[in-house]
């Protein structure tokens, strides 16, 4: 008996869900394709001499580098997921290649800046057709791979259930957010690039293309800075999630006189949560009485119950 109660107790850290496999071959397949698009464009550039290519599959392959970290942090996580050296799981590996993947980002705005004001400052020749084609291939593989990632995952339910799956449907996967803004950043780049050259060469407005490289930069950096925020405070345990603090106390303090004395809740997953909660009791429980009464919280994934009896009169203010 004690050692069936003792298995009953355990459990895995693993809190990715079903729809991360699917993020990762997504990623890994964009990750192919950034690739492959770069070493074209760079053996092209090379052969035919031109600089527009040149310096676009350079562009492609800081991407690829992003999207690389990405793929990578979803193979870490999958092949982690249940070795005990991670405490509570390897969900943060992905936020923390989110957080890599937007400095990378703030970076790539940092040089775009640079570059705009160069040409502001030193003005040259642009061969505008060879330029306006590249601009266009480097559009539509990334418009191509934007699809891929945001739209190409039917997956929502993860291995803990079907309802724990329902709650984890809006969860927040900062890794496959991060390699969605790298592609959006160059379909952007490409955008911007493509109205400038027109501008150029229709209009000979040649100060188009570096104006467009500094508000590219402006819109990637503010991008940049919310994906650091958010992964940050996924790192730091610092995210606010109040509903869901909310709901833990109705939960418990609507039943008998339980009062909730102290409340610990940090992000194990996308979708998955821990909980340490310290309850104050004239009627103790059993700990899996409490945890009973937080089961309908299914995105509660990790709970531990410190049960007190309570030392005064009444253990909280009249319902």
């Amino acid at each position: 008996m004690h050692a069936r109660s003792l298995e009953h107790l355990r459990h895995d850290h693993d809190y990715s869900l079903a729809s991360q496999q699917s993020a990762e071959r997504r990623t890994l397949f964009v990750f192919w394709l950034t690739l492959i698009t770069m070493a074209v464009e760079l053996v092209t550039g090379y052969l035919t001499g031109s600089l527009a290519l040149t310096a676009d599959g350079w562009h492609m392959g800081s991407h690829a580098a992003a999207l690389g970290i990405a793929a990578y942090a979803y193979a870490f996580s999958r092949r982690h997921a249940s070795n005990v050296r991670f405490t509570f799981g390897t969900g943060k590996v992905g936020p923390l290649a989110a957080y890599t993947s937007a400095v990378f980002l703030a970076m790539i705005a940092v040089m775009m800046v640079y570059q705009s004001v160069d040409r502001l400052i030193t003005p040259i020749s642009v061969r505008f057709d060879e330029a306006i084609a590249v601009a266009v291939l480097g559009l539509l593989v990334n418009v191509a791979s934007a699809v891929i990632l945001q739209f190409g995952g039917h997956e929502h339910h993860d291995h803990h259930g079907d309802e724990a799956g329902h709650h984890h449907h809006h969860a927040h996967d900062h890794n496959l957010r991060a390699a969605y803004l790298h592609v959006l950043a160059d379909a952007l780049t490409s955008v911007l690039a493509i109205i400038a050259l027109l501008s150029g060469k229709l209009l000979g407005w040649l100060w188009m293309d570096p104006a467009m490289g500094i508000v590219g930069a402006a819109l990637i950096a503010r991008w940049s800075a919310g994906l650091i925020r958010d992964s940050g405070q996924v790192l730091l345990d610092a995210e606010e999630n109040s509903k869901l603090v909310e709901r833990i106390s109705r939960l418990i303090e609507s039943d008998r006189d339980n009062r909730i004395a102290d409340l610990h809740l940090w992000r194990l997953g996308p979708g998955s949560y821990g909980c340490i909660l310290s309850i104050v009791t004239d009627d103790p429980q059993p700990a899996a009485y409490y945890k009973r009464l937080l089961a309908e919280a299914a995105e509660l994934q990790h709970v531990t119950v410190e049960v007190n009896l309570c030392q005064d009169e009444r253990c909280g203010p009249e319902r």
